[in-house]
């Protein structure tokens, strides 16, 4: 799922094709997890495996520490092998208390379900988004797996022109409303919603609800 361009699926089968042709090209398969991994999509705990496939690098950060400056890359021995014949520095590297809360941030992930929670919860917010795009026309799309949705807003359904300021407008009310919400896509016209992966189906009416009254207020 593409995160800032405007959290858009790609289409089934579309990654098993791509890394034959990088492949076949000579290149390796790097897979950017950063956004999709550690379960927030809820089918899975990487967001490759959604598309059945093995890449040769992993890179993930963000999530992984849970606020703390953490990232990781994960590659195949080989890949590895190639460091050892080059200068690699890292400043922070390994540095062992953010390294410890990697590790209590993996345990609590897998102790409190939260990869479960994000696909019960993240049915739930589909399902509410969906209704509310059939009370308002200006929402075009609603895409997304588990807990990283998208909601698009456009002032036309079929020739999708994208509704700037009404999303500026609706973006600013929401936060009087309590609800901090993300935006992108290249018109800047998708709201991005990716909350914390605790986040419940209680959680989940409140936004819409919010998003329901913004919507009505324009």
């Amino acid at each position: 799922i593409q995160g800032v361009a405007g959290g858009v699926p790609l289409l089934d089968g579309y990654l098993p094709k791509a890394y034959e042709a990088v492949r076949a090209a000579g290149g390796v398969c790097i897979a950017d997890e950063v956004q999709t991994g550690f379960g927030r999509t809820g089918t899975a705990y990487w967001g490759f495996e959604n598309q059945g496939v093995t890449p040769d690098i992993v890179t993930m950060a963000k999530g992984i520490g849970n606020g703390f400056p953490l990232a990781a890359v994960v590659t195949t021995p080989e890949i590895a092998q190639t460091l050892a014949q080059r200068l690699h520095f890292n400043t922070y590297g390994a540095q062992p208390v953010v390294s410890a809360v990697g590790r209590a941030v993996l345990k609590a992930i897998d102790d409190d379900g939260l990869q479960e929670n994000s696909l019960r919860v993240g049915a739930r917010l589909m399902q509410r988004l969906k209704t509310l795009q059939d009370k308002h026309d200006l929402i075009g799309e609603v895409r997304g797996k588990g807990l990283m949705m998208a909601l698009e807003l456009v002032t036309d359904r079929a020739t999708k022109v994208p509704a700037k300021e009404e999303t500026t407008v609706i973006f600013e009310r929401l936060k009087e409303l309590g609800v901090l919400i993300g935006k992108g896509g290249l018109h800047g016209n998708v709201f991005r919603i990716k909350p914390p992966m605790c986040f419940s189906e209680a959680d989940a009416d409140f936004l819409c609800d919010a998003l329901d009254l913004a919507l009505s207020e324009l």
